[in-house]
């Protein structure tokens, strides 16, 4: 993994928002099967970032699954699928301009920026009352390696006619 920062961005007075439609639900997606290898990779991002402060613990009722895709040196890129958020969310209703534009714009400029976008998602802070909607499923829970023995018991039933022994 690169770099993490080491704490949570500063509010500049900006701030991610999340419009959902009106009258729409946002649904939960269960989580799909994963690889150890990365399901590991993804316990991995979530522990260095709550340890960080960037991700907290979450009791929202939604969520959405998460899964990796491999980058060209090797390591892995870790992919939220907000599919289902991004379906019922309010499109944004700013003009992103042509790229023949923004080139055109810069023929006699003398300075040039870079945006880092590395990790853009932990740069601007998303409203409070949005964060329940970006919820995500530890990948491990899916996996069940992580489930106390005693939550295992409460949630899954014999089949009929078999005994259960503690």
């Amino acid at each position: 993994m690169d770099e993490i920062p080491v704490e949570l961005s500063q509010d500049k007075g900006i701030q991610h928002d999340i419009d959902l439609v009106p009258g729409t639900k946002y649904c939960v997606t269960r989580h799909w099967p994963l690889p150890r290898d990365q399901v590991k990779a993804i316990d991995d991002l979530f522990d260095s970032r709550r340890q960080v402060g960037q991700v907290r613990e979450s009791k929202s009722s939604r969520n959405a699954p998460a899964f990796c895709v491999k980058k060209p040196q090797g390591r892995w890129r870790i992919v939220h699928a907000y599919n289902k958020l991004n379906d019922a969310t309010i499109p944004a209703q700013t003009t992103i301009p042509r790229k023949d534009v923004i080139i055109d714009s810069m023929a006699k400029s003398t300075i040039y920026s870079a945006l880092d976008l590395h990790d853009g998602v932990y740069q601007i802070l998303t409203r409070e009352s949005d964060v329940a909607l970006t919820a995500m499923r530890d990948a491990s829970i899916a996996l069940g390696a992580r489930l106390p023995a005693e939550l295992l018991r409460r949630c899954v039933r014999p089949a009929p006619g078999c005994e259960r022994e503690d």
